[in-house]
């Protein structure tokens, strides 16, 4: 059956398909009916990030969802990890966010969460696509009388504010700290600076004008160079990067050095322990960590596990194994004791506590992880064929492997979410990783672009 969820919802070129408003009237049916449940009035909360799209694809939703006999509740601009807190705290029946996270602005992308706050798993996926396939929801409408309604509420933002400031311990305050928020022109262009200064930290806010075309352009997460400049020029005890729905972080340090999210986690991680809080003495992440965030578990005495990419594989494996921490090195962070989803502002609010209960620097706090030398190119591709079956790939990447030996590795794999090959090296030199790297790619290119 043709598929419209990857790794993380639906996404694509918005006004293209699947991205389409026709698209989106039918996923709002489809989710709607298939949370309804008899005995009371359903709700659906929906939010967005900063795209231009949004506007089209939100209206096309609601009109979905209401025409089902569900009430959608707006909530307008708003992290994915807040929809993900509201959907529980607000006690509704799901919640759908528009955002295509860390991609350019003419991207959007369709992400749902189910009551309890945790993206929806394979099973709910598949039968929102069949109905949308099956073509007739129609014999599913409710009579006129039992249409839903559409509104927005206050305080939504506010609620979510409260929350994420509940995560951060009570003894602590961060006065006199500084900190740059670098709000990538998207959703967290408000909650961010206000969590923060709430918590009393001096805050100096980067790219936190969207104009529905801006979003991850030259800034967030993917894009450090403007934050490391300004905690220079500042002399910042912090600055954090955020992508377009907030689900991201990346940190740098007093000294303008970028910590990954591996770093991010070695850093919490190793804290976690020392106060009983790493449930099963466990982390989770993904085949993507740097070779160095391994060895520093193993020097910690900390077990980790390795998933597929993608935060809902990280989040089953931690659900499975009963672990309160996991993440992705791109920045991808789940504290399970805090939250269902990673959080952007949640994670740094996490890191922050660790400088606070240490009273050291992120810069020494850092090295607890050595990072090796990775490097990563991505390639357009026009099809997505098994990697290993293309003889030519195959032999330049076990040519490459060979020479590494223990030294380093490689990963060669396809986006869930982009029409894109992704080629991973890390290897003990930057020279060494960067040509292997390169070699590897320009296979890749002359047989899949």
């Amino acid at each position: 059956m043709e598929r419209l969820f990857g790794t993380d919802g639906i996404r694509g070129v918005a006004n293209e398909y699947p991205m389409t408003a026709n698209m989106a009237l039918e996923i709002g049916k489809a989710t709607a009916h298939i949370f309804k449940k008899e005995g009371h009035q359903p709700r659906i909360i929906v939010g967005k990030d900063t795209r231009l799209s949004g506007y089209m694809i939100e209206n096309a939703l609601v009109s979905g969802i209401c025409s089902m006999g569900v009430d959608a509740i707006q909530v307008g601009p708003m992290p994915t990890p807040g929809i993900a807190f509201l959907t529980v705290n607000m006690r509704v029946d799901a919640g759908i966010v528009i955002s295509a996270s860390h991609n350019p602005f003419q991207d959007n992308g369709i992400k749902i969460f189910s009551g309890d706050g945790y993206k929806l798993p394979d099973e709910k996926e598949a039968e929102i696509e069949e109905m949308v396939f099956a073509n007739n929801m129609h014999r599913l409408y409710p009579s006129p009388n039992r249409l839903g309604k559409a509104y927005r509420i206050d305080g939504a933002r506010d609620r979510y504010i409260v929350f994420l400031k509940s995560t951060f311990p009570k003894e602590y305050l961060l006065e006199g700290t500084k900190v740059v928020l670098d709000c990538a022109n998207g959703a967290t262009y408000r909650v961010g600076p206000a969590t923060f200064f709430e918590l009393g930290a001096e805050v100096t806010t980067l790219f936190d004008k969207p104009n529905g075309e801006n979003i991850n352009d030259n800034c967030g997460s993917q894009h450090t160079e403007a934050l490391v400049e300004e905690v220079l020029r500042t002399k910042a005890d912090a600055g954090f990067a955020f992508d377009g729905d907030g689900d991201r972080l990346i940190a740098v340090d007093e000294k303008g050095s970028v910590l990954t999210g591996d770093q991010i986690m070695a850093i919490c991680a190793r804290q976690m322990k020392s106060r009983g809080l790493l449930r099963n003495n466990l982390v989770i992440t993904t085949v993507m960590s740097n070779i160095g965030f391994g060895i520093a578990m193993k020097e910690l005495g900390i077990d980790y596990v390795t998933t597929k990419v993608g935060d809902r594989y990280v989040l089953e494996e931690m659900k499975a194994r009963d672990a309160s921490l996991g993440g992705e090195d791109s920045g991808h962070l789940i504290f399970l004791n805090h939250h269902t989803t990673g959080d952007g502002i949640l994670s740094a609010l996490q890191l922050m506590e660790v400088v606070k209960r240490e009273g050291k620097p992120l810069s020494e706090l850092a090295r607890v992880m050595k990072v090796y030398p990775q490097k990563i190119i991505n390639v357009d591709v026009k099809s997505k064929p098994e990697i290993m079956s293309i003889p030519e790939i195959a032999r330049a990447i076990e040519d490459v492997e060979m020479k590494l030996g223990d030294a380093g590795r490689v990963l060669v794999r396809y986006s869930g979410t982009q029409s894109m090959c992704r080629v991973m090296v890390e290897g003990p030199t930057d020279d060494d990783t960067d040509a292997y790297c390169r070699v590897i790619a320009e296979v890749v290119r002359e047989k899949l672009a």
